[in-house]
């Protein structure tokens, strides 16, 4: 029997509304196949209701899951240069690409190919020539199982407050990140954020009134932040984090004057400032420059003392270095 793959996306409506639920916004899938026609398939299978990000090699798969964090992996076996056993295989050996499930999809049909995939880490197996509605349904699970991991974790790792990422998290994707950028020969940077005379706020205003404006601070800073990779937590206190992969000092600057820029947009009143009439933030950059050794404690330490260098110049500014620089 011939399933036409666009009338059975549209059958399965009201799942996609669930999951588009779940996670937010439309689940973020990536076909990796070097066949052209076989992505062009799955596209047009799942491009109505979800976001279909593609890559035709195992090197640009990579890429693409480091740079956009797709929800879900579609990936063939069978492709030159890496195939699709060592790109699964490299997703689950790196800390910030590991909880990204992966299902085959492969002409290889044998029981041997297919316990190989499973012990590499991959949630399923799929032959082709495909099944539409065996795809779809089974991308379904998998995507239902993320988004109710995903929302385990955030109960762990959201700061209760303001709703952005806790200390826990960006201490633990700060070490990943390091790891990565040391192993690809990439940038790195941190950037340490403190509300200038919240002290002050809090004592003219009281702490309820406190509390609001540090969630209206977080949410003015994520929303300057435009990159899936980027990461901004609440450290402590006032004071936020943000961590910025494959970004230099000139890069890290520029999201600390945005991020200033955008607190000034936002014109919260703070009366008790002696800065300015509105809420302020003082930045630390520090970079890690692609070939430096150090640690990822060094790169915080560093952007920590930036931001002591920033406030001792007036606050409402940003200052930076390079990490092992002058």
């Amino acid at each position: 029997m011939t399933v036409d793959p666009v009338n059975t996306a549209r059958g399965d409506r009201s799942d996609a509304s669930v999951l588009s639920s779940l996670f937010g916004r439309r689940p973020r899938l990536l076909v990796v196949d070097d066949q052209p026609a076989n992505v062009q398939v799955l596209y047009r299978l799942f491009a109505d209701d979800h976001q279909v990000l593609m890559a035709t090699s195992g090197e640009q798969a990579l890429r693409v899951c480091a740079e956009q964090r797709p929800d879900l992996v579609l990936l063939d076996v069978v492709m030159p240069g890496m195939n699709g056993y060592e790109v699964c295989a490299r997703l689950r050996s790196d800390p910030s690409t590991s909880g990204i499930p992966v299902i085959f999809v492969t002409a290889e049909r044998d029981e041997e190919s297919e316990t190989r995939g499973l012990d590499l880490g991959a949630v399923d197996f799929i032959p082709k020539p495909i099944n539409p509605r065996v795809v779809r349904a089974r991308v379904r699970t998998h995507l239902t199982l993320k988004a109710q991991s995903d929302l385990l974790r955030e109960w762990v790792y959201i700061d209760g407050l303001t709703r952005i990422a806790n200390r826990r998290l960006f201490e633990e994707r700060v070490v990943a990140e390091w790891s990565r950028a040391v192993r690809q020969g990439t940038p790195l940077s941190t950037l340490m954020i403190d509300v200038d005379h919240f002290k002050a706020f809090n004592d003219r205003y009281g702490h309820l009134a406190g509390d609001e404006c540090l969630a209206r601070v977080a949410a003015t800073l994520k929303a300057v932040l435009k990159r899936p990779t980027d990461l901004l937590a609440r450290y402590g206190g006032e004071e936020f984090v943000c961590l910025l992969p494959d970004t230099d000092l000139a890069g890290a600057l520029d999201v600390a004057n945005g991020l200033r820029q955008a607190m000034a947009a936002a014109a919260i009143p703070h009366g008790a400032s002696a800065v300015a009439s509105t809420v302020t933030v003082s930045v630390g950059a520090c970079a890690k420059p692609a070939d430096v050794v150090g640690s990822a404690a060094a790169l915080v330490r560093e952007a920590d003392a930036q931001l002591y260098v920033a406030k001792s110049r007036g606050r409402d500014r940003a200052c930076g270095g390079e990490l092992g620089g002058a």
